[in-house]
């Protein structure tokens, strides 16, 4: 029985990363919380080392998606965690989204993203009249 194994220093260490690469591609969404404050919907993400210019956020009736593009990373590396490439985030809502009023800021990597409720679907309280 005949075994071939590089000669090449970093052979197995490149199996490994790039199986750890495979196992974890999947895994990488875009991390987000949201929060409903009645009125709208606030999601926070880590958006490490991206400008707003890098951001394409659109609202469409009850979904939301984020998308845009970190660095790449150049060069050969034995283990890869840090977010490279392109991404695309897409969520939906418990109602439907007023696209027009929604408001995003980018700050220090933390993307602030606040979308309001369309009228309709806002909760109302509604006055008991009593006789």
């Amino acid at each position: 029985m005949t075994f071939y194994v590089s000669t090449h220093p970093n052979y197995l260490a490149r199996r490994w990363a790039a199986a750890q690469a495979q196992n974890q591609e999947a895994a990488r969404p875009l991390p987000v919380d949201i929060r409903d404050d009645g009125e709208a919907y606030i999601l926070t993400a880590y958006v490490p080392g991206l400008k707003a210019e890098d951001l394409n956020i659109q609202v469409i009736e009850d979904r939301l998606t984020i998308e845009g593009t970190f660095g790449n990373q150049e060069g050969e590396y034995l283990l890869s965690e840090l977010p490279a490439g392109n991404f695309r985030r897409t969520l939906q809502l418990p109602t439907l989204l007023d696209s027009e009023k929604a408001e995003a800021s980018l700050e220090n990597g933390i993307l602030n993203l606040r979308v309001p409720r369309i009228e309709a679907a806002r909760p109302r309280n509604i006055p008991v009249a009593s006789k």
